[in-house]
C-alpha cells in the first residue's frame, strides 16, 4: 500500500439541489450549491483528473504541514484580562497548546495585543519555523506575558498582516483571543484594518468572559472568512485553542472562490453561505469576467459548505429553458489565471404543470429557514435589549419553532436558557426573568450556526 503524504491536496465536487421547473413568466430561481472537498492526504501522486460532472482533482498547492502554511496568534493582553487572574493563565496555557499543535515546518508568531501590538516570538520582525526548538521557545516566551493597558485590535491584525506577509505560504492564518471591547481605537481604523487584512490571511475570533461585543468580534470572523464563538469560562480556552489549530493545520487549499457566470439578462440577487453557519457574502462580489463574479471563500480542508444562489432570470414561455447561471469553483494562479477546481450548471425550465412549477426543492427549504432563525434570533436579541418585550417574544418564539421544526438541537438549547418553552410547534415561548450574561452571549454568537439537511 502506498504511503500518501498529507501534501497532497483534495478533490473537489459541486452538486446543485434545485427545482429547475417555473411557471410561464416566472423570473426567479433558487438553488443549493453544495461544494464537497474530500481526500485530502490520500490522493498520492494521481495526475489531474476528472472524476464525474463537476469533480477534478487538483494537484499543485502545498498543504497546511510545511512551508505553505503560516499562523499568527494574537493574545490580548489588556489590564482587564487580569481579572480573574485565572483569565490571563488560562490565555498562556491556552496558546502553549496551540503552539503545540503546530506541525513542523508551519511558520509562526504569537502577538501580544494591548493599545498597541508587540510581537512576543520570535520578535524578530518575521516568523519562526515550527520545530520541537522553536515551540519550546516560544512557549517561554509567553510565561513572560502580562496584562496591561487597553485593547486596540486594529493594530493586533495589522502587525499579524505584516508578519504573515513575510512567509511564503499560501495559508495565512490568524487566531485572536479577547476580553473586552475595542475602546482604544476608532470603529474607523478598526474596519480600515479589516479592509486592509481582508484577501491576505483568514482569522478566527474567540470572546473568553463576557464583557466583550459579539456584534465586534462577529465583524472581524466575517470579513476574515473565519469562524468566531465564545468561550464563557476561561478553563475551556485551552481545548478551544487547540480544536482551532488542528483546524488551521487541516487547510490544504487556499483562495478558492465560487465564480458565478450568468447569461445575458439574468443576475444574481444574492449568494449566501448557508453550512455550516449563514453568513451573506452578495457584497463581496469581485468581477472576473463579463458576466462573471467572484464571491471568496477563504480556506479548504477536507470538508463540505453549502451555498444558496438567486437568479432572476428574464421571463419566458411555457417549453423554453436556460441555462440561469454556470457555478464555477476556482482559485487563482500565479499568470493570472484561475484553474477551475469543479462545476455545476443551475437550470431554468418553464412549464404549466402546476405541480412541478410549485414543488419547493427540499435543500432549498430546509436553508431558507436556516437564514431565517438566524436572523429572527438576532431580532429578538436586540428586542429585547431595547426593551421591547412583545417583540423580543415573537421573534424568539419564531426562533423556537424554527429550531425545532428543523433538527437544529443545538440551537433550541441556548433558545431554552433565555425562553421559556410552552410550545415548540407553535413557537409558543415566554421570556425567562432572569438570563445571565453568558447565556444570552452564547445565543448571540451562535446564532447563525446552521444544520445540514436530513438525509
Amino acid at each position: 500500500m502506498a504511503n500518501f503524504s498529507k501534501s497532497n491536496v483534495p478533490q473537489f465536487s459541486v452538486d446543485i439541489y434545485q427545482n429547475e421547473f417555473l411557471p410561464e413568466g416566472g423570473r426567479e430561481v433558487n438553488a443549493i450549491v453544495t461544494v464537497t472537498a474530500t481526500g485530502g492526504g490520500t490522493t498520492g501522486g494521481l495526475p489531474l483528473a476528472t472524476h464525474g460532472p463537476g469533480e477534478v482533482l487538483l494537484p499543485g498547492p502545498g498543504a497546511a504541514t510545511g512551508a505553505g502554511a503560516a499562523v499568527v496568534i494574537m493574545v490580548d493582553c489588556s489590564g482587564s484580562m487580569e481579572y480573574p487572574p485565572t483569565k490571563m493563565r488560562s490565555a498562556r496555557e491556552a496558546t502553549a497548546a496551540a503552539i503545540d499543535t503546530i506541525r513542523d515546518g508551519v511558520a509562526f508568531a504569537v502577538v501580544a495585543g494591548t493599545h498597541q501590538a508587540r510581537e512576543v516570538y520570535p520578535a524578530n520582525g518575521g516568523l519562526a519555523v515550527a520545530d520541537p526548538d522553536t515551540r519550546r521557545q516560544a512557549k517561554e516566551a509567553l510565561r513572560r506575558l502580562t496584562s496591561g493597558g487597553g485593547t486596540a485590535i486594529g493594530s493586533w491584525l495589522r502587525l499579524a498582516q505584516r508578519l504573515l506577509a513575510t512567509a511564503d505560504a499560501s495559508i495565512r492564518h490568524g487566531i485572536l483571543l479577547t476580553d473586552g471591547r475595542n475602546e482604544h481605537e476608532k470603529p474607523e481604523q478598526l474596519r480600515a484594518a479589516l479592509e486592509s487584512c481582508a484577501g491576505h490571511f483568514t482569522c478566527d475570533a474567540r470572546g473568553v468572559g463576557t464583557d466583550w461585543e459579539v456584534k465586534e468580534l462577529t465583524g472581524i470572523a466575517s470579513a476574515l472568512l473565519g469562524t468566531v464563538d465564545i468561550v464563557a469560562d476561561p478553563s475551556g480556552l485551552e481545548a478551544d485553542f487547540r480544536q482551532m489549530m488542528e483546524t488551521a493545520m487541516g487547510k490544504e487549499v487556499a483562495d478558492v472562490a465560487l465564480r458565478l457566470w450568468t447569461p445575458q439578462g439574468a443576475e444574481i440577487r444574492y449568494v449566501k453561505q448557508v453550512a455550516p453557519s449563514v453568513e451573506d457574502i452578495t457584497a463581496r462580489r469581485v468581477q472576473a469576467a463579463p458576466r462573471a463574479g467572484d464571491y471568496p471563500t477563504g480556506s479548504w480542508g477536507d470538508e463540505s459548505r453549502d451555498y444558496h444562489v438567486n437568479v432572476v432570470v428574464p421571463a419566458a414561455g411555457v417549453g423554453q429553458e436556460m441555462l440561469a447561471a454556470r457555478v464555477s469553483l476556482v482559485q487563482p494562479q500565479p499568470d493570472g489565471t484561475a484553474r477551475v477546481l469543479g462545476q455545476g450548471l443551475v437550470r431554468a425550465v418553464w412549464t404549466d404543470d402546476m405541480a412541478a412549477s410549485t414543488r419547493i426543492n427540499p435543500q432549498v427549504a430546509h436553508y431558507t429557514g436556516q437564514a431565517e432563525l438566524a436572523q429572527v434570533i438576532q431580532q429578538g436579541l436586540d428586542a429585547r435589549k431595547q426593551g421591547d418585550l412583545d417583540s423580543a417574544t415573537a421573534k424568539l418564539g419564531r426562533a423556537v419553532q424554527l429550531a425545532s421544526a428543523s433538527g437544529n438541537e443545538d440551537t433550541a438549547k441556548l433558545l431554552a436558557k433565555v425562553v421559556d418553552v410552552v410550545d415548540a410547534a407553535t413557537g409558543t415561548v415566554r421570556l425567562k426573568a432572569r438570563v445571565t450574561d453568558a447565556d444570552e452571549m452564547t445565543l448571540e454568537t451562535r446564532s447563525s450556526k446552521t444544520v445540514r439537511v436530513k438525509k
